[in-house]
């Protein structure tokens, strides 16, 4: 994976060696090495994948929690890597710090996507016991009665789990299909796409727009923004 790369000195001063100024003068004694060899150009950079070391003892940046909010595109696994060399949702992003995608998006599903590298709330929005809102808005098969609807909202059996309470609110319909806004409290694999199958209204599409109390809005697909300190706090609380 590329990361951003940044002059060296300034990674010497994000890892709390010295200020800029004196990190400068480290490089000119010639006390750096980058992957193994001694640097004494200051226009040097560097990314997180090079090993930077001070006297001979590595140095690890210190990393800012980075909150980012991508509307990802049909066609892009939510991993880091991905081992059939598909894009991943980590290469729409340019941020230099190590980050992650929270909870996942189908390939062929888009929407809302938050990615992070901060660990403990990763947990928090992921983990089935708090029970996160997430919404989505999906083009289906047909119609659904009020019967469906019903049975979709109770809870519905599908392999060997029932899903909790959803909503299923008709937002259009058209002669043969529908637009349809869902709410799940759960996040199991495909599950969406699933429960609309088990009532017998396969998705044509889907795409995520609200999160907890995040909201797409208006950003394009494709683009990501990061997140303001109101909405981080809410996320943190």
């Amino acid at each position: 994976m590329k990361y951003k790369k940044i002059r060296l000195q300034k990674y010497l001063a994000d890892c709390g060696v010295a200020s800029r100024r004196k990190a400068e003068e480290l490089i000119l004694q010639g006390r750096i090495s980058v992957n193994g060899t001694v640097v004494t150009e200051l226009g040097t950079k560097v990314d997180y994948n090079d090993i930077v070391c001070f006297d001979g003892k590595r140095l690890k940046r210190k990393e800012d929690k980075v909150y980012i909010l991508l509307n990802k595109p049909v066609g892009y696994v939510t991993t880091v890597k991905d081992q059939f060399q598909r894009p991943t949702v980590i290469d729409l992003v340019d941020v230099p710090e190590r980050i992650f995608p929270v909870g996942r998006l189908d390939y062929d599903t888009s929407g809302l996507l938050i990615l992070t590298n901060d660990g403990s709330l990763t947990y928090r929005l992921t983990h089935p016991k708090f029970k996160i809102k997430k919404v989505y808005r999906a083009v289906i098969k047909g119609i659904p009665s009020k019967e469906k609807i019903e049975k979709f909202e109770k809870g519905i059996e599908i392999e060997d789990y029932v899903t909790a309470p959803a909503k299923l609110k008709i937002i259009k319909s058209f002669k043969n299909t529908s637009t349809v806004e869902i709410t799940i409290y759960e996040g199991k694999n495909r599950q969406v796409r699933k429960m609309c199958k088990n009532i017998g209204h396969p998705v044509l599409e889907l795409k995520r727009v609200g999160f907890g109390h995040l909201s797409l809005g208006d950003l394009p697909e494709g683009k990501w923004r990061k997140l303001n300190k109101n909405e981080i706090s809410k996320l943190l609380e």
